[in-house]
């Protein structure tokens, strides 16, 4: 079993996680705004002006509070988020292992990856770690970074305590300027994770084990260790996969590199006068808007998983009730979370492939391992 099978979220995690999602793109798309106002002007007004910008920024930014404090004692709770959260934790031996058998065989001087970084290699779950380095490092650098924002942007909101505390004004633009790098930090990391696990090829064009609740999730009912691999080999790419991947890299390329350059334009961080650029460039609002851009695919990726977890969900009941009805007792469907109208495919291979967007579109040219 890979990280595939893994049945990623429980129902709370999943809903927090799309909710958190919303949050952080209303956040980045106001506070862009605010910071690039000539670069996205439209931006601004589509969103009321100067003060709905600020009004939907502050909104977005209590939520995202509230979210978070939601979170943490619902992972200080319950036993089993104390558990999971052991599994986060960085094994700086294996991590670090990992992260340099990486680095030679990215420079030819490893024959393969280290096995706590094969999440996506066909092991099974015995054989891999849940999370690699990559995925414990994501974790932790979002989860810093948002703190730190919420603090700044608490503090930046409350400026008189500022001024009042330290006698002076200039602390209060380096809260300002520590914030807005803390963005481009993390926008550059949002970029990167809507790259990464929307066009990942065994996800493409989303990856419902972020959307789909363990419990919920069809479940394999064959014996896995019969079979030497999860069958990761077998996934059927979208004829599309392979340009939309490429068109996609680009735009996050352009967008990271046009946000950091427009910040440094903007004299907010200490940088040498020779490299900024001059405000209104036609080539830097072009950057600047396709990275807003990569942010909107972002946020549409998160709704169209939504959208079809919502049918699945659907479908899953109606094939439950057809079933009860049928043979009056209970449905396997409403046991095992499985389907029988033909988006579960053959159990070829050891896979017990499913493919939920074939609820939506008819199609089944990809799967995910089960």
């Amino acid at each position: 079993m890979t990280n595939l099978d893994h049945g990623k979220f429980s129902r709370v995690t999943t809903t927090f996680h799309s909710l958190l999602a919303l949050t952080v793109f209303f956040l980045f798309f106001t506070g862009y705004a605010i910071a690039f106002n000539t670069e996205l002007w439209w931006m601004v007004e589509l969103m009321g002006g100067n003060r709905g910008v600020l009004l939907i920024h502050r909104l977005a930014g209590f939520s995202l509070i509230l979210l978070t404090g939601f979170w943490v004692s619902y992972m200080l709770l319950r036993s089993t988020s104390r558990s999971n959260f052991r599994k986060v934790l960085p094994n700086l031996r294996t991590d670090l292992a990992a992260f340099i058998q990486d680095v030679k065989f990215a420079l030819g001087r490893a024959d393969e990856r280290h096995p706590a970084a094969r999440q996506f290699a066909g092991y099974k779950a015995d054989e891999v770690p849940l999370l690699s380095y990559v995925g414990k490092g994501v974790i932790w650098i979002f989860t810093v970074e948002l703190l730190l924002l919420m603090i700044s942007g608490l503090l930046i909101w409350r400026k008189t305590w500022l001024i009042d505390f330290y006698n002076s004004q200039s602390v209060v633009m380096a809260f300002v300027a520590f914030h807005g790098l803390l963005g481009v930090i993390m926008l550059m990391g949002v970029m990167f994770h809507t790259f990464e696990h929307g066009f990942h090829p065994a996800f493409y064009p989303v990856e419902m084990k972020a959307f789909l609740p363990k419990d919920r999730t069809p479940n394999f009912h064959d014996d896995p260790d019969e079979y030497e691999t999860t069958g990761i080999e077998r996934l059927r790419l979208r004829p599309s996969w392979r340009w939309a991947t490429n068109v996609m890299a680009v735009f996050v390329v352009v967008g990271i590199v046009s946000v950091m350059m427009a910040s440094l334009s903007y004299g907010g961080y200490p940088v040498p006068d020779r490299l900024q650029f001059n405000e209104g460039s036609v080539l830097r609002t072009i950057g600047v808007n396709i990275g807003m851009l990569v942010l909107l695919i972002g946020l549409v990726l998160s709704m169209y998983g939504n959208v079809l977890r919502a049918r699945y969900m659907r479908t899953r009941r109606e094939t439950a009730e057809r079933a009860t009805a049928a043979d009056g007792g209970e449905s396997d469907a409403g046991r095992d979370g499985g389907l029988e109208d033909g988006t579960r495919t053959e159990t070829d291979g050891g896979t017990g492939a499913t493919d939920v967007r074939a609820l939506g579109d008819g199609e089944t040219d990809h799967s995910s391992d089960e």
